[in-house]
Order: structure tokens, then sequence, then C-alpha cells
């Protein structure tokens, strides 16, 4: 269902290669949403934001130091982007541990954010960024 098609590599190997990992995340979350064989999904929810999150400190901070490295003018507005990206797992995560809300609308609203983040942020954000 996901992956990276050529127009979203940015021509930066180390980044379009971690770019290539969230796309596998969100192929893993839509599996997870329509796995009908699943009844409870909370752990594989937990353990899949668990990995978002660790992804996320990981290539933010490894895209951040590039575009230090390069001197690139929208580093600021590249920070704050992945602040909140940052803040939005937590969101999640925070209502996954306090069960407020069925799994799949979860897993759906994960998915959702997922889907615009690789559309909005990769093509159109980190598809700017110069290379090096």
């Amino acid at each position: 269902m996901f992956e990276m098609k050529s127009e979203y590599y940015i021509g930066i190997e180390m980044i379009d290669e971690q770019h290539k990992q969230l796309f596998a995340y969100a192929d893993e979350t839509y599996e997870l949403l329509n796995d009908e064989f699943t009844p409870d999904k909370y752990d594989r929810v937990d353990i899949l934001l668990e990995k978002l999150y660790d992804y996320a400190v990981k290539h933010l901070a490894d895209e951040e130091a590039y575009m230090e490295s390069i001197h690139y003018k929208k580093l600021f507005t590249q920070k704050v982007q992945h602040q909140a990206f940052i803040e939005k797992l937590d969101e999640f995560m925070e209502s996954h541990n306090k069960e407020e809300e069925n799994q799949d609308e979860q897993i759906m609203k994960i998915l959702t954010y997922l889907t615009e983040w690789l559309v909005n942020h990769i093509l159109y954000v980190d598809g700017q960024i110069p290379q090096g």
C-alpha cells in the first residue's frame, strides 16, 4: 500500500533511506488497521508508537544535523515542524495509554497523520533541502 515512489526522493541518500522507513511504518499502520484477525490491537499499537517515536527522534536529529552542516536557511522552520511531529506522537501515546478511543479509530488517526506528513512534509518541505 505505502511505498516510497520516485517523487518522494530528495536526492540526499541518508534522508531518503530514513524516509523509506517511515513509509514502511505507514504501511504497517495500514495493515494493522485492516487486520480483522486481531480483536485487541492495544499491544501492537503500543509497539508501533514506540517505533515511530524512536524513528522520529533519530531521523529528525539526523536531518537537522545535515541541514546545519550545509547552513540551510529554512532550518528553524524545519525544527518547528519536527517538534510538532514529536508532540503529535506524544498526544497519540497519551491517548493510547488512557485508552480514550477505540483502537481502530486511533490507528486511523495515526495513519491519517502519517499520510499527511509523508505528502506535505517530505514532498513540499524536505524536497526543498539542497544537496550538500
